[in-house]
């Protein structure tokens, strides 16, 4: 068959808080210049807008109510404002308040909301704007012109799990634009490949990542009043390790609990799921669950390296906007209303290219300007050498940080270099001093029991998720499995059935070959971990076929 070429004005491709916010933008731009209607696009993965969008959440209106400023007239579902903040430094048994709340996380003027409910919401005034949203089309493939973006080819849809096409087979589509806006999220695939291929990350530190798990849990009545936010450093961590816990108090006895951990972990035993569990069995987050029920489950990767790890965003005819491009206060532990900013400013960018007929790269630097002017550059510039400074150490990193509001960042040199986090993971024989043998690594020291009350395990908690994928098509996840048992296993202990929150990798035994990876890819939960952590980098996730994936309502 041949592929269907369709043509818009703006292609935006992810329809979260960034892609929708441009679709909205650029329905007001044309109102107010009342110049001739654009054809926009936006191409969301999920089954339907939210569907996959998992936050904490804490919102900053900032961004919003620039975009919609009468937002509670239109009924945006803001679940709570924050009335009360609370920080805790843990330690295994006790907790110990902050005596004053880092301004940072100081959130009175912020709401406490579902970022699935918020996304869908927003899809709602995008589509009676007349923004097309094609819900379960996925971008596969970058189109490019020698270095020109020209849009995006959707997946195939109706091959089987032998490669084979079906009875129900189509091809993909050509989606072809004069600007396409890439929001396709925290390691977005066609993000990645633009990174790849234009090398728009040459002038910038590399790309740094977090973990962040949640549950959503109903409460014992009375339990905790809506709006109040509580945040923790501390244990289970070791304090080489970077991240901390969270617990956000909805309406209805419900409260988002989860736990942020660094993707540049040393330890090849880390497990992020188990100290999530740990931070759970502590007892002042054991006696605000008790008696409660989990409801929901999810994971979703972080872009946390901040300022310094932000790539090149413009090219010609093309925008990168959201947690694609790194935009993320890791201070602040915001990112929702950088997103939708950054989606707002690629829209203005990409308006007056098409108006100027020059979607050239010289084009579309009003967007790098718009950030480097306004309120992105003004909240992550101070805060660029943070998540770096947490690479020395909790201690160092509560000092910097403290230091750092008073000189907005400044360090010797201008910044902390930072790493890539797969290649902070060492070997079990120079961690441990064994080798990877089942035999001689020790068991994780933070092994979590497992109680299907208030701890679970991830074959449950994928349950939780509402994960499901067409079973008889090709795995989604691509991985050179020559390396896993040649040299992976032995040298890191097969680190992927670890920081995989889903339990999708697993190490099973065959008569015949001996120890064998199995992929479990209708496990995924699209966090993107693997394509991060792995220390070989051989794993690549790629989107699914047909809106495949978690269900977070609610989330």
């Amino acid at each position: 068959m041949e592929q269907e070429t369709l043509e818009v004005d703006v292609l935006i491709v992810g329809g979260g808080p960034a892609g929708l916010s441009a679709a909205l933008r650029l329905t007001q731009l044309q109102k107010e210049t009342k110049s001739e209607p654009l054809s926009i696009a936006v191409l969301e993965k999920s089954r339907e807008a939210g569907s996959h969008m998992l936050s904490g959440a804490v919102l900053d209106t900032s961004s919003l109510r620039d975009l919609i400023p009468n937002f509670k007239e239109k009924g945006a579902p803001l679940a709570a404002e924050v009335h009360k903040d609370h920080v805790y430094f843990l330690t295994k048994n006790l907790k110990i308040p902050f005596p004053i709340i880092p301004p940072p996380l100081q959130n009175h003027g912020n709401y406490v909301i579902s970022l699935n409910k918020f996304v869908h919401w927003l899809s709602e005034q995008a589509e009676a704007e007349g923004v097309d949203i094609f819900s379960g089309f996925s971008g596969q493939e970058v189109i490019l012109e020698g270095d020109r973006v020209c849009g995006v080819r959707t997946g195939d849809r109706g091959i089987g799990k032998d490669g084979k096409q079906r009875e129900s087979f189509e091809p993909g589509v050509d989606i072809k634009a004069k600007v396409t806006i890439f929001c396709d999220g925290v390691r977005g695939n066609l993000t990645k490949q633009l990174l790849h291929k234009l090398k728009l990350g040459k002038n910038s530190d590399p790309e740094q990542f977090a973990i962040g798990i949640k549950e959503l849990w109903e409460l014992k009545p009375d339990t905790l009043a809506a709006g109040t936010v509580i945040h923790t450093i501390g244990y289970p961590l070791k304090h080489e390790e970077f991240g901390g816990g969270f617990l956000y108090a909805l309406p209805g006895n419900q409260a988002s609990v989860g736990f942020v951990t660094g993707l540049d972990y040393k330890d090849p035993l880390f497990d992020p799921h188990m100290a999530f569990n740990n931070f759970k069995k502590h007892p002042a987050i054991a006696n605000l669950l008790k008696g409660g029920q989990m409801l929901r489950y999810g994971a979703k990767a972080l872009p946390e390296g901040g300022w310094n790890t932000i790539p090149q965003v413009h090219m010609d005819g093309g925008l990168i906007a959201g947690d694609a491009g790194g935009f993320l206060n890791s201070m602040r532990l915001k990112g929702i209303h950088l997103a939708m900013r950054t989606g707002m400013l690629a829209a203005q960018a990409a308006f007056d290219a098409i108006g100027e007929k020059n979607t050239s790269v010289s084009g579309l630097a009003r967007y790098k300007a718009l950030i480097e002017i306004g309120h992105v550059r003004r909240e992550l510039y101070p805060v660029r050498n943070i998540h770096q400074s947490f690479g020395y150490g909790l201690i160092p990193g509560l000092i910097y940080s403290a230091l750092a509001l008073l000189t907005k960042g400044w360090w010797v040199g201008g910044k902390i270099l930072s790493h890539a986090g797969h290649e902070q993971m060492k070997k079990v024989k120079d961690y441990y001093g064994t080798t990877g043998s089942p035999g001689d690594i020790p068991p994780p020291s933070n092994m979590a029991i497992v109680d299907r009350t208030l701890t679970f395990d991830k074959v449950t908690n994928v349950h939780y998720s509402g994960t499901s994928h067409e079973e008889n098509q090709p795995s989604h996840l691509l991985v050179q499995t020559d390396v896993c048992h040649s040299v992976c296993g032995e040298e890191y202990g097969y680190p992927c059935i670890r920081f995989c929150p889903a339990n999708v990798y697993e190490i099973v035994e065959d008569i015949k070959n001996g120890k064998q990876l199995q992929i479990n890819a209708s496990n995924c939960v699209h966090c993107k971990t693997c394509d991060i952590m792995d220390p070989y980098s051989v794993i690549t996730w790629v989107p699914p076929e047909g809106g495949g994936g978690p269900q977070y309502n609610g989330m």
